[in-house]
């Protein structure tokens, strides 16, 4: 198979990745997924050896038989790339694997947002585990945020909505806050009677740290049968995701103009209604132009996007990338 040419579209989460070589012409010539990138727990060079051997099966089903793998360019949509400096530190690593002389590292945002535009243009926020959002045009401004945490002035996400509802729920069984039949659906999803068999459990890890994120769907399941605590917390999130909406779009000057705002994320494309009607609400207050969607297709596609774009291909070729992840 002729690779002259080859593109490497790289999207790395926390939990998996997925790579992808795309040929000029948008077809995918070979791909491979892994485990998740995480150079904050095992360091950049680590991260990126994990990368490389996902890469290496990906290059071997497109055919490719020489290693290092050389592609004409390579787009890397990653994981905890949330600071410049992270991203040079990556993009620098990346470089010296030999892969490509053109690099471009992006945070894995930008891979859900170009995935749901038929043009690098629009803002995108992403809830899944945690919360980000991030904005781009076509003459190349970006606008984003740290997103590293409560640090950063972050709130939200579906590790951060089950804290709050263990916090409400806790304190409604105890007393010390407004009562909610969170107190009971949270501990009933583990089989447990009382929130304060669900906190001894979490302490003593009876219950793993890594299943709080289930109690995420439970609290939207109590919030749609009327609990006002519940509510106020699904509402909260809408707020966040309008104001990070509004500021990114601000921030590109797309504020007075039919702009996109993209939602993806297992939280955000779930769509629960709830949640949806708020966003719409506030979001026709603060940005009345925007235009709301959802980005359902594979992150990978927008890391493939991008790397078409960095290329100059045509839109036909973006046209047969989308066709292939069926978008």
């Amino acid at each position: 198979m002729n690779l002259n040419g080859a593109l490497l579209a790289v999207d790395a989460g926390n939990s998996k990745t997925d790579v992808a070589v795309v040929g000029p012409g948008g077809t995918v010539l070979g791909s491979a997924r892994g485990g998740g990138f995480q150079p904050p727990v095992v360091g950049v060079s680590t991260a990126v050896d994990s990368l490389a051997e996902i890469v290496g099966r990906a290059w071997a089903q497109a055919g490719g038989d020489a290693l290092p793998p050389t592609f004409a360019h390579v787009s890397a949509c990653l994981a905890n790339a949330d600071l410049p400096v992270e991203e040079v530190a990556l993009q620098t690593e990346i470089l010296g694997r030999g892969w490509s002389r053109s690099v471009r590292v992006h945070n894995d945002t930008f891979a859900i947002l170009r995935a749901g535009l038929d043009e690098p243009r629009g803002v995108a926020v992403v809830c899944g585990a945690g919360i980000n959002c991030v904005g781009m045009t076509p003459d190349g401004r970006t606008a984003r945020f740290p997103a590293i945490g409560k640090i950063s002035g972050d709130w939200g996400g579906g590790s951060g909505m089950a804290e709050e509802a263990l916090w409400c729920a806790a304190r409604a069984e105890d007393g010390r806050g407004e009562p909610s039949a969170l107190a009971v659906a949270l501990p009933a999803h583990f089989g447990l009677e009382t929130m304060y068999a669900l906190i001894e459990a979490l302490h003593l890890g009876l219950v793993p740290f890594e299943r709080r994120h289930e109690l995420t769907p439970v609290l939207f399941r109590v919030s749609a049968e009327g609990d006002p605590v519940a509510l106020s917390l699904v509402h909260r999130l809408a707020e966040e995701v309008v104001a990070m909406s509004a500021v990114a779009l601000g921030r590109l000057g797309l504020l007075g103009e039919e702009a996109p705002v993209m939602l993806g994320g297992s939280v955000l494309a779930a769509r629960h209604p709830q949640l949806e009607d708020r966003i719409r609400e506030l979001l026709a207050e603060r940005a009345p132009k925007a235009v709301v969607g959802f980005v359902t297709a594979p992150p990978v596609l927008g890391a493939g996007l991008l790397a078409l774009d960095e290329s100059g291909a045509g839109p036909e070729s973006a046209d047969r990338l989308r066709k292939h992840y069926g978008a």
